[in-house]
């Protein structure tokens, strides 16, 4: 299916890009749709992850360590597909095979972790849920830039940014509304101290993951491929070893702009790395006044970052649309640099909420998000929360797509990754120790030491320039 192409070293951008059918907002609403279920899938590891490594015993310390299976899978799994995607030409589609074969594998991952038994069986499903999100993620990504034109692709990229943060909000949402829309047993669990709320999330992640992307392919599929790739395709050699020399070689030349976000991606990454770990435990110390993960009140201050999650990327959905004019206007660099800045300032307050807690006003209940409403000083970490994830998720891929060279879309989306990934990798490895050293084993700690992060990476971007509309792609070798 994966084939070839000797384009290693090939940096002429010059020949004219095809024109492409421009798509109405209801046709880029459906091909990202996918996304709904890939990002859903995200929610629930990023909200339940840590609770189910906690409920089996993990010690506090290890659980960065616990979580690289996201990182390893998208540094070696990522690039490579990216690669290969640029390179395949099929009955299916260009992108899509992997589309496919990505979601199966998340929907059997999603199925089966909260059956776990044991830190080991958790682990070892979180590689195989991983592996499925991440050979999905970079064809979908590259998917948009070959469907639009680049007049269109802040609302292609903010879409995506979009469903990011409503797929994530129904993730994070989904267990309180078992409890309060459904009338579920917060308390029922397991033999493994799991909940029936987690067992029934996770079934609904599996579904959604497979039937989202089946229905983006069938409503929006791929355009025909140009007669030129296509000839390009097929007149190259075809083994690992030329997909692999071209990924090196688009790490050589790679374009001056997406070099200049490397430091803005350590940063940004290691720091909400940093959150997911800890937030819920952070909370349950400061808001909850517990650190018993077996005690209901440990399970009250998972509701309550589950919640405190779907409210910053229910503000995030909303962000990423309203974000398309002001990015267009200021650029996207300006526009991502104020939203960390502001995002890691609230990460700096977070533990500073306190215990005190009142009636839900009737709204929060109405969302099957009482406890947040009861403790309403988490709003304003979530407001900035979510207008940093939603630029997280659109403004960067803004820069890159009008910085890439369009024939190798798949394999620089999957080296941006890599500067995603690597920053989770130095985090598994190095925040043990910073957190049971510098910071004391205070997870309130690691909240600042996020925030003070988040605010590193808004400055680093003030060196990263937005790429000119229609301009030449500027590479800049190593």
């Amino acid at each position: 299916m994966a084939q070839a192409m000797p384009i290693a070293g090939a940096t002429d951008t010059t020949t004219a890009t095809p024109r492409k059918p421009h798509l109405s907002l209801m046709r880029i609403v459906e091909m990202n749709l996918g996304f709904l279920g890939l990002q859903f899938s995200f929610g629930l590891q990023q909200g339940n992850m840590v609770p189910i490594y906690s409920w089996l015993g993990a010690d506090e310390a290890k659980l960065p360590i616990l979580q690289l299976a996201g990182p390893m899978t998208g540094l070696l799994i990522q690039p490579l597909i990216g690669a290969l995607s640029d390179r395949t030409d099929s009955r299916f589609g260009r992108r899509t095979p992997y589309f496919l074969i990505g979601a199966v594998m998340c929907s059997m991952g999603l199925f089966a972790m909260p059956f776990s038994a044991t830190l080991l069986m958790a682990a070892s499903l979180l590689w195989l849920l991983d592996a499925g999100n991440n050979t999905t993620m970079e064809p979908y990504r590259a998917y948009v830039s070959d469907r639009l034109n680049p007049d269109q692709h802040e609302i292609g990229f903010l879409s995506q940014s979009a469903f990011t943060g409503l797929a994530q909000c129904l993730a994070f949402l989904t267990p309180s509304i078992l409890v309060y829309w459904f009338g579920f047993d917060r308390n029922a669990v397991d033999g493994h101290h799991i909940p029936t709320i987690t067992h029934i999330s996770f079934l609904i992640g599996a579904v959604l993951s497979i039937s989202t992307i089946v229905w983006s392919v069938l409503r929006v599929p791929e355009l025909p491929m140009p007669a030129d790739d296509r000839a390009r395709i097929a007149a190259a050699p075809r083994s690992i070893g030329a997909t692999l020399a071209e990924i090196w070689d688009a790490i050589v030349t790679m374009p001056r702009a997406m070099r200049q976000m490397a430091w803005m991606s350590l940063f940004q990454w290691y720091a909400f790395s940093v959150y997911w770990s800890y937030a819920a435990l952070s909370i349950g110390r400061s808001v909850y006044q517990t650190a018993d993960k077996t005690s209901a009140g440990f399970r009250d201050a998972v509701l309550t970052t589950q919640q405190l999650g779907a409210f910053y990327n229910l503000i995030g959905f909303a962000a990423a649309f309203a974000m398309v004019p002001v990015a267009r206007k200021l650029g996207a660099a300006r526009v991502h640099m104020a939203c960390l800045a502001l995002c890691g300032a609230c990460l700096l307050y977070l533990p500073l909420v306190g215990p005190t807690a009142g009636v839900a006003p009737a709204g929060f209940a109405l969302l099957a998000m009482p406890e947040l409403g009861r403790h309403l000083g988490l709003l304003i970490p979530a407001l900035g929360l979510g207008l940093g994830w939603a630029s997280i998720m659109g403004n960067p891929y803004v820069i890159l797509a009008g910085s890439i060279p369009r024939e190798r879309t798949g394999v620089y989306m999957g080296i941006f990754n890599m500067m995603i990934v690597i920053p989770m990798l130095i985090n598994g490895l190095t925040f043990g120790w910073i957190y049971h050293g510098p910071l004391g084993g205070d997870p309130g700690r690691a909240m600042g030491f996020a925030g003070a992060l988040l605010i590193c990476a808004a400055i680093t971007m003030i060196w990263v320039k937005n790429p000119a509309k229609d301009a030449d792609i500027d590479l800049l070798p190593a």
